[in-house]
């Protein structure tokens, strides 16, 4: 898939409903979070645009992390204060862990925002990047960059899911393993969320 048509189907397609599914159980008064404990944080969903093909960008969060260390995301994180909007945010943090700079992000759209077990609700903000560009890792919370060619997350059969139970819900928990990278969570949502709504 090219730029161009992605584009088509981007911009066409109305936003389906989210792939983050969860149950929740009628016998419990208990849940996760109330509204205001939730924290707004926002991530960049950047495709690397190679002309004949599109990849999706990628890092492998560092092993001394204390939360999530190792897992594979998008580059993002909370709001600040100080933020002007979710754009602002997800290409904030996104210069400040692999050395992309704002104005090399081609700003498309946003998806549906996905709350998380742990109180988060991530925006994702869709965005072109160039091909030939020199991105850094910021060694205290970046071990790895790395790309997956979108036409991965588009063949079904490279996704599985599963449902887990906790604190009284059942969430649907999303898997698009690729090569040595467990890809799941809600990067794997959020991926699958954009692979539908351009299908």
């Amino acid at each position: 898939m090219t730029k161009d048509e992605f584009l088509r189907r981007f911009q066409i397609n109305s936003l389906a409903p989210s792939s983050h599914k969860y149950r929740y159980d009628r016998h419990s008064k208990k849940t996760s979070h109330t509204n205001n404990q939730l924290t707004q944080a926002a991530v960049l969903v950047p495709l690397i645009d190679h002309k004949t093909y599109l990849s999706v960008l990628l890092t492998k969060r560092a092993s001394h992390l204390r939360n999530h260390g190792g897992q594979i995301c998008f580059p993002g994180g909370r709001v600040d204060n100080t933020d002007s909007d979710l754009i602002f945010t997800a290409t904030r943090e996104a210069h400040e862990e692999i050395n992309l700079l704002p104005t090399h992000c081609q700003v498309i759209g946003q998806l549906h925002p996905y709350q998380t077990i742990s109180g988060y609700v991530v925006n994702p903000i869709v965005a072109f990047i160039p091909a030939e560009i020199n991105l850094k890792a910021s060694q205290d919370e970046v071990e790895e960059i790395f790309e997956v060619p979108l036409t991965h997350f588009l063949n079904s059969q490279n996704t599985k899911s599963v449902w887990v139970e906790q604190q009284n819900h059942r969430y649907q928990v999303h898997f698009m393993p690729y090569n040595q990278y467990n890809i799941w969570g809600a990067t794997a949502a959020i991926l699958k969320d954009l692979t539908v709504h351009i299908s």
